[in-house]
């Protein structure tokens, strides 16, 4: 069987693998339709992402269809097409207890910390996976990215008429777009890249953008767009260090600062001036909830949630060691990428 590895940084290879045997009890054997490429992937292939060792079969963000099922398995069946939730946990420490299955001791990331769904099929808990019902596969393997923008939302507790400031207008800020939207709170998003914010305007409907300059205008900007009351809540889905420290100063007054983003950068920031003077709340939000999945695909089948405008690339699974590097360049205009396996 076929599988897409990164051997190392920047080096595909399409290799080798032993296909599935037998579902196991609890498990399913899954056929890959689609792959999304995001911001994690793109880390990977750079060797910039933290977490991701090598050599590694990547691929979290799945359009598959069952094709075994193993004893037990009662939430899906075989000829179901399905979107993944990638996030293995172990169901037995403090967190998975608790229900932050998210952020499970033991967790492991498909396509990160584990092989992912590069591959013509794998085996995967049958729980992890979520019936599409009327999606089609591209949307299937859109669920997961939505999912990240979701629980950051959720974390944030963001309210109607608030105003919420989004760093970075690549794929997890636009998810975070899409639920800030559906709270009627006031969305402004801000990016170095100009291309990014009038893609936000024209075919996300989002008027309010700032182009980061990384001076005193911006915070001029922002304080104009609310009054100068500042973002209540302030997502940071950049990954980058220097934008993460700044973020505090966009926050309101008691406002929340959402960390979605990841860096290996430690973050230095000034304590009195902004974390206890505006007396902020700062939050990291990892991953995604299992419930996150079932609502998602609800709120796309309905129309409320339009992924037409997501899908930028497309790419086969042969021409993928060709074209990926060129979807690292932001001149590209790729918003997310889809490999059709």
């Amino acid at each position: 069987m076929k599988a897409l590895q990164l051997s190392e940084p920047k080096r595909w290879e399409i290799v080798d693998i032993q296909a599935p045997g037998k579902p196991g009890p609890g498990e399913a054997v899954v056929k890959i339709h689609r792959v999304g490429v995001c911001g994690t992937d793109l880390g990977g292939y750079l060797g910039k992402f933290p977490f991701f060792s090598y050599p590694r079969i990547p691929g979290h963000e799945l359009g598959v269809e069952v094709v075994a099922v193993g004893e037990g398995v009662k939430n899906v069946s075989v000829g179901q097409f399905c979107a993944v939730e990638p996030y293995i946990n172990c169901q037995q420490c403090y967190s998975c207890r608790r229900g932050f299955t998210n952020c499970c001791e033991h967790h492991q990331t498909l396509g990160v910390m584990c092989d992912g769904g590069l591959a013509e099929q794998m085996t995967l808990p049958a729980r992890k996976l979520h019936p599409s019902g009327n999606l089609t596969m591209d949307q299937a393997a859109l669920v997961e990215t939505l999912a990240i923008g979701c629980h950051a939302v959720d974390r944030s507790k963001l309210q109607g008429k608030e105003n919420i400031l989004i760093l970075g207008a690549g794929p997890i800020g636009l998810s975070a777009l899409e639920f800030a939207k559906l709270t009627g709170a006031r969305v402004i998003i801000a990016d170095l890249v100009e291309s990014r914010l009038e893609f936000v305007r024209q075919r996300m409907g989002v008027q309010d953008t700032i182009q980061i300059k990384g001076d005193d205008s911006d915070i001029e900007a922002i304080g104009d767009l609310t009054d100068g009351q500042f973002a209540d809540v302030v997502i940071d889905a950049t990954g980058h260090n220097g934008s993460m420290v700044r973020s505090m100063e966009f926050a309101a007054f008691a406002g929340r600062v959402v960390y979605v983003g990841i860096t290996q950068q430690n973050l230095d920031f000034p304590h009195a001036a902004f974390f206890h003077r505006r007396e902020l709340n700062l939050m990291a939000s990892r991953n995604a909830l299992s419930p996150d999945f079932p609502r998602i695909i609800r709120l796309i089948d309905a129309g409320i949630i339009d992924t037409q405008p997501w899908i930028t690339h497309h790419a086969s699974f042969n021409e993928v060691p060709d074209v990926f590097e060129s979807w690292t360049r932001p001149e590209t205009g790729v918003i997310k990428a889809v490999i059709e396996v």
